[in-house]
């Protein structure tokens, strides 16, 4: 009964409920960022290069058969071997853009926490300092 009894502490601790809504609400923010990059900003880049689509770039890495498309779908239907390095580049832009924004987060929230964090409390006044105090208002009597 010991190992259940420390398994419920361990599992109810805040930490861990924590980071289990951590994760949870981290994958529902990745889904967004890659709506948001994929839907919006993919598009526009595109368009700045020339129509490109990152998701469809790649290199032929053997021969394509008569009669196949050479669009990255029927290229891989047709088991010819391609390095689809589009896929990869979109990865790492909503890589770059989920980072930034978390990076932008977490520095407001930092910000946040210094604008409100409560002044420190004056240290104590050393004792000699506060008989010296004593004697001199006593000398000014």
């Amino acid at each position: 009964m010991g190992m259940i009894q420390e398994f419920r502490e361990f599992a109810v601790k805040g930490n861990v409920i924590d980071l289990a809504v951590g994760v949870i609400i981290g994958a529902a923010f990745g889904k967004i960022v890659d709506a948001v990059v994929s839907d919006l900003i993919m598009p526009v880049v595109g368009m700045v290069f020339g129509k490109l689509d990152f998701s469809s770039l790649y290199i032929l890495l053997g021969s394509v058969p008569p009669g196949t498309d050479l669009s990255l779908d029927a290229l891989r239907k047709a088991g010819v071997p391609v390095f689809a390095y589009g896929h990869f580049l979109t990865v790492l832009l909503n890589f770059v853009i989920l980072a930034f924004i978390i990076f932008l987060m977490v520095k407001q929230i930092n910000r946040l926490k210094r604008n409100h964090a409560e002044p420190a409390a004056a240290p104590a006044t050393p004792e000699d300092v506060l008989l010296l105090r004593e004697i001199r208002d006593n000398l000014r009597k």
